[in-house]
């Protein structure tokens, strides 16, 4: 059976979670992978609350949709991250954001990734997508020089807030897919070996392989696949193109707004980008994943209404399935 493309709602959450249903199912997708922002999705409710859960399963049902994961990307972020600021108020719900104390924040966000994980679980969802936070990314440049210890400490702070997050996601049966990404404890590949071993290697973390933020960052995101092929958890599908070459566009992006030309890269439309797509789902079938393929819209440059529907086409192009005998099995047998 090929593996079910979705579309993630975090870019649509200005729109009605139905609306998103309706258009989703439209453009021939088989399912969503849902937000907990806008009024997509609640964690708090859908921790508790049957009827709330049920509401949402009979949207999907009403369009022919399923859930295979649900995501937690802006509460997930203010877990860990040093500073809380005014840019995490914008981000966050008032329940989280509370008198803005940024310890309060912090235990905040986690108790809502705790309900993440037993929402998820009531609906049926084996992974929860998002993403961790950092104490130290502000020290990513190294200069004024760090302290070893200081970065060390960063990855014990992430440990020591997110193995009891973790507990519930073991206790309710959930997996949480880290997406690695820039701003986060891992955010490449040696960052991911440290995340990694900073919490024992615990089944419940694993990855959400987004290709995007290889790109820009010169990292191989098919290898990173192989490399860590026990812990992909999920896909996201976002293309990234590199934009230099001229000798002013450089890899941070200048501090530019997304879309702006000057920038060294941007996201793209599905294809159009610099991930090597093909290789990428030879190696998703070398690998044996085989959950779902999310499409997460986000180009600056293209209407979303035409590009989610080319996207879902370009990723049906390419999701083919791994054969069912081996090449030497098909060889022998001639």
């Amino acid at each position: 059976m090929a593996r079910p493309v979705t579309l993630f709602t975090g870019q649509w959450a200005d729109l009605p979670f139905e609306e998103v249903a309706r258009l989703a199912a439209g453009w021939g997708y088989d399912g969503l992978e849902i937000a907990c922002w806008g009024d997509h999705l609640d964690p708090w409710r859908g921790a508790e609350d049957d009827a709330y859960i049920q509401s949402r399963l009979d949207v999907l049902d009403r369009y022919g949709l399923s859930v295979y994961a649900i995501s937690n990307h802006l509460k997930g972020q203010a877990v860990c991250d040093d500073p809380i600021d005014e840019r995490h108020r914008d981000i966050l719900s008032d329940r989280v954001w509370g008198d803005g104390e940024p310890e309060g924040v912090r235990r905040r966000a986690a108790e809502e990734m705790k309900m993440t994980a037993r929402t998820a679980a009531r609906l049926g969802v084996k992974t929860v997508v998002g993403f961790t936070g950092s104490s130290i990314w502000k020290y990513v440049a190294m200069f004024p020089p760090v302290k070893a210890e200081w970065v060390d400490a960063g990855y014990q702070d992430f440990a020591d807030r997110w193995n009891p997050i973790l507990d519930v996601f073991d206790e309710v049966g959930v997996r949480f897919a880290h997406e690695v990404h820039p701003s986060e404890i891992a955010y490449d590949y040696w960052t991911t070996v440290r995340t990694l071993e900073a919490i024992g290697h615990r089944e419940a973390f694993g990855l959400n392989w987004d290709p995007s933020h290889f790109v820009w960052q010169d990292l191989d995101p098919v290898g990173f696949m192989w490399d860590f092929k026990d812990r992909i958890y999920h896909v996201d599908c976002k293309d990234a193109k590199r934009r230099v070459g001229n000798g002013r566009n450089g890899r941070l992006g200048s501090h530019l707004p997304w879309g702006d030309p000057r920038r060294g890269w941007d996201f793209v439309s599905t294809g159009r980008g610099d991930v090597p797509w093909e290789d990428a789902f030879r190696m998703l079938n070398t690998i044996g994943y085989d959950g779902p393929i999310s499409v997460e819209w986000e180009d600056a440059g293209m209407n979303r209404l035409e590009g989610a529907p080319a996207a879902l086409e370009f990723v049906r192009s390419l999701a083919f399935e791994k054969p069912e005998a081996s090449f030497d099995a098909a060889f022998a047998a001639r």
